[in-house]
C-alpha cells in the first residue's frame, strides 16, 4: 500500500501538467475562438463537458490493459453521438471532434515538448480555419411561387429579378422542383451566396462583394 501511495504521489505532477494543458487548450478553442464568433451557450457547455469527461476517463484507463484500443473505441462512440432534439451543424460537429481529440491526446500522449506543439498546432488550425472570411458558400431557399408564367427558360432572368425584388436576396440561380398546374404554383429552389453555410447566421452577398 505504501509503494502504491508513492507511485500515485509521483504521478501527481504529470497529472497536473496534463490537466493544465488540456484545460488551457479547450478554454482557448471554446471560449476565445468558438463563442465570440458563434454565441451558442449550449455548445459551449457540451464541448467543455465532453472534453473533461474524455480526459478523465482516458487518463484513468491509460495504465490498464485496454490502453489505446479502448480509448479509440470510446472516442468512436462519443464521435457518433447525435442530438435528436436539435440539428447539430457540421461546424459544431467539427468543434466537438476537436474537443474529444484534445482530451485523448493530452491524457495519453507523452507529456513532453511534442505534446505542447501538438496542442499549439490544433489551436492554430482552429483559429485560422474558423476565420476564413474569403470563402463563399452557396445556400438556397425553398420558395412556393405563384407566377407560373415565368418558369420557362427564356424568362428565367425575369423570374430571378422578381424574386430579388420581393425578398431582397441576391439570387443568382433558380431550379424548378415541382410544378402544380392545378393550383398554378411552382416550387423553386433559389440559390444565393453567403459567407456561412446554411443553419448559421448567413450574410447575403451583394453584387459589390
Amino acid at each position: 500500500m505504501e509503494d502504491l501511495f508513492r507511485l500515485h504521489t509521483a504521478d501527481i505532477p504529470v497529472f497536473v501538467f496534463r490537466a493544465i494543458m488540456n484545460a488551457l487548450s479547450i478554454f482557448i478553442i471554446v471560449r476565445l475562438i468558438y463563442y465570440p464568433r458563434h454565441k451558442n451557450n449550449d455548445f459551449v457547455f457540451t464541448f467543455f463537458l465532453f472534453n473533461a469527461a474524455n480526459f478523465i476517463i482516458c487518463l484513468f484507463l491509460s495504465t490498464s490493459k485496454f490502453e489505446m484500443g479502448f480509448a479509440f473505441g470510446l472516442f468512436a462512440i462519443f464521435s457518433i453521438i447525435r442530438y435528436r432534439t436539435v440539428t447539430v451543424h457540421i461546424r459544431e460537429m467539427g468543434y466537438f471532434f476537436i474537443a474529444v481529440a484534445l482530451a485523448m491526446m493530452n491524457a495519453l500522449a507523452t507529456p513532453d515538448l511534442l505534446l505542447i506543439l501538438g496542442n499549439l498546432l490544433l489551436l492554430g488550425l482552429v483559429w485560422a480555419l474558423d476565420r476564413q472570411k474569403n470563402l463563399v458558400h452557396e445556400s438556397h431557399q425553398e420558395i412556393l411561387y405563384e407566377r407560373i408564367d415565368l418558369i420557362s427558360p427564356e424568362k428565367r432572368p425575369e423570374l430571378i429579378a422578381d424574386l430579388k425584388a420581393r425578398t431582397g436576396i441576391n439570387f443568382h440561380r433558380v431550379d424548378i422542383e415541382r410544378v402544380d398546374f392545378f393550383r398554378d404554383t411552382v416550387r423553386l429552389r433559389a440559390h444565393y451566396f453567403t459567407h456561412h453555410a446554411e443553419g448559421t447566421r448567413d450574410h447575403v452577398l451583394d453584387d459589390d462583394d
